[in-house]
């Protein structure tokens, strides 16, 4: 395929993954998903796009996943993790080596006790269990960011948190059992100081250089403003790469980097951040696409009874008994909470990534391995995605989501450090009733309306500056109580106005 035609058709089904991603968000359908299908209709059993590299794919899912962490890092607030974090990391360590566990042993279970079609050994159903036993960072986050939902108990940030964090562990121990099912003279004291080295060095990379990182990216002065961004990107490959070089884990130092640099103040750290969620939904796309082009889905039929029975004991036995067991010590958090974090253990592209080491590798019933993945996590994203907000209702942990006051009119945005609120809002001829000046408009003391957008003109108003109806005003407030204030006064209602 020549590269002009690549680029036809790779832009071609990035536009069709964008139009269906919108419509399918508006029917509680994880956009994640549909990328997936897109990828399998145009794959080798649909238009008859040729994609058979696992090496390419697996390349794919770490420069994403990279991006995700990072960008899931620039995002967590510390004041948000700061009461969840004790929960989180042992979700994202212990919890992960539970699910490991627990799955593991039913898998091997299953295929020698009642499945006589396949028969996985012990090595080999502890990695398939390894590779699906963290929850997926791009499913999280896309889903509880995307519906905006907000819940009680600090259940958002106790789950982004684990999803954030927990790939680490199940990425080192894919690697592991890999190692095991090559080399099974491997010793344990082997695998442990293994685990040390790769949790301690990786969270010292990150923090280290994602510290000290801020002070270079305040002191460079970029002739162009736009390069900051590309500094930033630059700055989280050299925190993988540094990460790895001496032997400490890439994901877990891409995070904390991530962490460490998105609570300090930088150059460009708004527009950086843009930049980062539009790159990371580009590679979310790009991942999803590239996995389920890999896929075949005649050879999905086979896998798919094990795959069902692993995917619902996983749903309902594995993921919950590793969240209670965790959570036990936390004795305020309530019996609902619980069962909700069991709920969100979502599978998606990370496991499918995984999936890919061993298929690399050579390890025996790799291919079946990662057949298996791919239908847990159609099934996962399919059940527990599309369910996530009714649960939460139902177990009467959901909160109103939070008011966004979106600009049409005017490309203005506040750092994160200022507390103001601004909206905007269209002038009708019947908040002109007792005067058409600025000062005969009814605003709150706090509000202020700094400019005026009338046809394609921008101005800033004075108190005698007469309004129209269809003018646009942007108005700044103290806090968002002061902008509903505001709505009240101009009659503005549920339209709200920006």
């Amino acid at each position: 395929m020549s590269i002009e035609l690549f680029l036809l058709i790779g832009s071609i089904l990035l536009f069709i993954s964008l139009l269906v991603g919108k419509t399918g968000s508006r029917f509680g359908v994880p956009t994640l998903l549909l990328f997936l299908f897109i990828g399998m209709l145009a794959g080798s059993e649909g238009l008859g796009i040729e994609f058979d590299s696992p090496e390419v794919a697996q390349a794919i899912g770490v420069v994403a996943l990279n991006i995700i962490l990072f960008s899931g890092g620039l995002d967590t607030r510390y004041a948000e993790v700061r009461p969840v974090m004790a929960k989180g990391l042992l979700l994202a360590t212990v919890g992960v080596l539970l699910m490991a566990a627990v799955t593991g042993l039913f898998i091997y279970w299953l295929t020698n006790s009642l499945v006589h079609t396949l028969s996985f050994t012990l090595v080999e159903s502890f990695l398939l269990a390894s590779v699906m036993s963290s929850t997926d960072s791009a499913s999280v986050f896309g889903i509880l960011r995307s519906r905006n939902m907000s819940l009680k108990e600090n259940l958002r940030p106790l789950l982004e948190l684990e999803s954030g964090s927990n790939d680490p562990m199940a990425y080192m121990l894919t690697i592991v059992l890999i190692q095991f099912a090559q080399t099974p003279e491997i010793s344990g004291w082997e695998v442990a100081l293994k685990f040390q080295q790769q949790f301690v060095l990786g969270a010292v990379a990150g923090w280290f250089v994602g510290k000290y990182s801020v002070k270079l990216i305040n002191r460079i002065n970029l002739a162009n403003d736009a390069l900051y961004s590309v500094l930033l990107l630059t700055v989280m490959f050299f925190i993988f790469g540094f990460a790895a070089f001496i032997g400490g884990n890439g994901y877990l130092a891409v995070y904390i980097g991530g962490l460490m640099i998105g609570n300090q103040r930088f150059v460009q750290k708004r527009s950086s951040l843009k930049f980062f969620d539009g790159l990371t939904w580009l590679f979310q796309i790009i991942m999803f696409l590239a996995l389920g082009l890999l896929v075949n889905p005649s050879e999905l039929w086979p896998v798919a009874g094990i795959s069902v029975a692993i995917a619902l004991f996983m749903m309902l036995v594995s993921r919950p008994v590793s969240v209670f067991a965790c959570l036990a010590p936390f004795r305020r958090m309530s019996f609902n909470s619980r069962i909700f974090t069991s709920w969100v253990g979502l599978r998606g592209a990370v496991p499918i990534i995984f999936a890919t080491y061993p298929w690399v590798d050579g390890v025996p019933h790799a291919k079946m391995i990662f057949n298996i993945v791919f239908v847990i996590t159609v099934l996962s994203l399919v059940i527990q995605g599309t369910s996530i907000p009714a649960v939460a209702k139902w177990l009467h942990l959901s909160l109103p989501a939070k008011e966004t006051h979106k600009l049409k009119e005017f490309d203005i945005e506040f750092s994160d450090e200022i507390k103001s609120a601004m909206t905007e809002i269209m002038i009708e001829s019947s908040m002109l009733a007792n005067g058409d000046t600025l000062i005969d408009i009814s605003l709150p003391d706090k509000a202020l309306v700094v400019m005026v957008k009338r046809g394609e003109n921008y101005f800033v108003p004075r108190g005698n500056t007469h309004l129209e109806p269809g003018d646009s005003i942007l108005i700044i407030t103290d806090n968002e109580e002061t902008i509903k204030e505001t709505y009240l006064r101009l009659g503005v209602g549920d339209k709200k106005g920006s």
